[in-house]
């Protein structure tokens, strides 16, 4: 029987990147995914013909993470069309670098909003449902730079530090009613994001770490996989990292 047979996943930010690979691959482990986009509507709907051509169950629903009010209102609509919400997977996120000296306030507040806010928005918006149920699984994705910092994202590094926080706080007052919350740590993983960057950089990167590569969207995919399904049952308040060993 396929790993996720029968669970409901809420993947926010999952129109491409890391997101995208989180759906593609919940959906061949046999759950139904709903997922997040903001913008694309022609991108959401090519995932969702993806996603359901091999008879998987998919949908895409346009909505702002950042936002409580869209989040209680996407959960309200996924619960009306699947019945519950098994697996939550925070994953939407943006970045907005520059050095501490010349970064706005704009460029703070906004990834706080996205990347920190959209957490506590989903799993509020989440928690009636799971309580009920007395099970779920949050899976929030951090950073490696969350963990050790990075010159150049004071606000990216702080806002998922915050996730870590955030993580271990929920797992201690939901863990009596059987719902878990774990957060993933990537590394350099090589996405539409890390295009933009020169070789030189990007080779910098590799050599940095043990296992001299970057990573792939999959591999934090199979993570993911991990702690939803009941192969991770008594895993709560943890941080898986996914870096190859760069932060070893």
């Amino acid at each position: 029987m396929a790993l996720l047979e029968g669970k409901i996943a809420l993947i926010t930010g999952a129109s491409r990147g890391i997101g995208k690979s989180i759906a593609q691959r919940y959906v061949k482990e046999g759950a139904t995914v709903a997922f997040t986009y903001r913008s694309s509507d022609e991108k959401a709907r090519e995932l969702e013909a993806e996603l359901t051509a091999s008879g998987g169950t998919a949908r895409g629903f346009k909505s702002d993470a950042g936002s409580l009010a869209e989040s209680e209102t996407l959960v309200k609509e996924v619960v009306e069309a699947f019945g519950t919400v098994d697996i939550l997977i925070n994953n939407a996120g943006i970045t907005r670098d520059t050095l501490l000296m010349r970064m706005s306030e704009e460029q703070w507040d906004d990834i706080m909003q996205v990347n920190l806010k959209s957490c506590f928005n989903l799993t509020k918006a989440v928690l009636r449902t799971m309580l009920k149920a007395r099970a779920g699984s949050i899976i929030n994705m951090s950073s490696v730079v969350g963990i050790q910092g990075n010159a150049g994202q004071a606000n990216y590094a702080a806002s998922k530090a915050g996730i870590l926080g955030f993580t271990k706080s929920v797992a201690l007052e939901l863990g009596s009613r059987n719902i878990r919350s774990n957060a993933i740590a990537p590394g350099f993983i090589e996405t539409e994001m890390t295009e933009a960057l020169d070789e030189a950089t990007v080779q910098g990167w590799r050599e940095a770490i043990p296992l001299k590569r970057g990573g792939k969207p999959e591999d934090v995919a199979d993570a993911c996989v991990f702690l939803g399904s009941d192969m991770s049952t008594y895993i709560t308040g943890q941080t898986l990292s996914v870096d190859g060993g760069m932060r070893m």
